[in-house]
């Protein structure tokens, strides 16, 4: 765990503890079900825009002091390219799932969101057209029958907060895979710190043109989904430090549990069962994808919350 050395994060791999890892990574996802919770609240005093704004302006501001310890030749990169497709795919999907909560219960959003990787063989497979294990498809086959299941039950046709959420799953998924080809050769934190960087850039003319005057009572719900948001991602780099990404990778779905049940919880949207059978496909669906697949791919998808 070179990279984390020479991030200034921690001190390096720790001994392999896989219940520590899958422990924080819990964490990590719970916190991630939390940014989702808080903008839900923050949406009703201001702009899913300035939401985009804070929530990359807040980590920035604690990842650049990080970042630059190291000095300017820590910062050098020669994948300004990929740096900005990870930026601009990650902030699409974070304006859609936001959006997306504004339309339809938090749960349903979420599940469609972080079906990601069931769609990345199929972009793996456009890009570079390479050949897909069979058990690869029958996985994402079984994921998007349960996303069916999920939507089809509902009595209408796709409304415009569903749709907005695939969208983000196709950004996300992209995202997920700009994450895994970055990682090959450069260092988390400088990841990290071109990510928020580049997002915060990207966000400063979406939250002009989507303005909506804060209001002082959002200003505590802000801050908070900023937060969330960085200790998300404090949590899932100390968690590699104690486990391989491809070990953890898979406690992603985690999210959806706790979106569920917060959904539940605080906006009283309790899940049918043909619901929660489409939220077990996703999920089986979602696992048996990471298994078939190469670690290295397993990799991209436990990073889905930076992204």
């Amino acid at each position: 765990m070179s990279d984390l050395e020479r991030s200034g994060i921690g001190v390096g791999r720790r001994p392999e503890n896989l219940i520590l890892g899958a422990l924080l990574t819990t964490a990590a996802f719970f916190c991630v079900a939390l940014v989702g919770s808080l903008a839900k609240v923050s949406g009703q005093y201001t702009s899913t825009g300035v939401l985009l704004l804070f929530q990359n302006a807040i980590c920035l501001l604690f990842v650049m002091p990080v970042a630059l310890r190291g000095g300017r030749s820590s910062l050098r990169t020669d994948k300004i390219g990929l740096h900005i497709l990870r930026a601009a795919t990650g902030t699409a999907c974070w304006y859609a799932l936001f959006f997306a909560i504004t339309q339809i219960p938090l749960a349903n959003a979420t599940l469609l969101t972080y079906s990601a990787p069931l769609w990345m063989p199929l972009i793996a497979w456009v890009v570079t057209r390479q050949r897909i294990s069979r058990m690869t498809w029958i996985s994402a086959g079984i994921g998007f029958a349960g996303i069916l299941l999920v939507l089809q039950p509902q009595g209408h046709s796709f409304n415009v907060g569903e749709l907005s959420a695939l969208a983000g799953a196709l950004f996300l998924a992209v995202a997920m895979m700009s994450v895994r080809w970055l990682g090959a050769t450069e260092p988390m934190i400088r990841v990290l710190f071109y990510y928020f960087l580049l997002a915060t850039v990207l966000s400063v003319p979406i939250a002009v043109l989507d303005w909506r005057p804060v209001q002082a009572s959002a200003w505590t719900w802000l801050v908070g989904l900023g937060f969330a948001q960085l200790f998300s991602q404090i949590l899932i780099v100390v968690a590699y430090r104690y486990a391989p990404a491809e070990k953890v990778g898979p406690f992603i779905y985690t999210v959806i549990v706790f979106t569920a049940l917060i959904d539940w919880i605080v906006w009283d949207h309790r899940p049918t069962l043909v619901t929660y059978f489409g939220m077990a496909l996703v999920i089986g669906g979602g696992l048996v994808a990471v298994r078939a697949r190469p670690a290295s791919a397993g990799s991209a998808t436990a990073r889905a919350s930076r992204g």
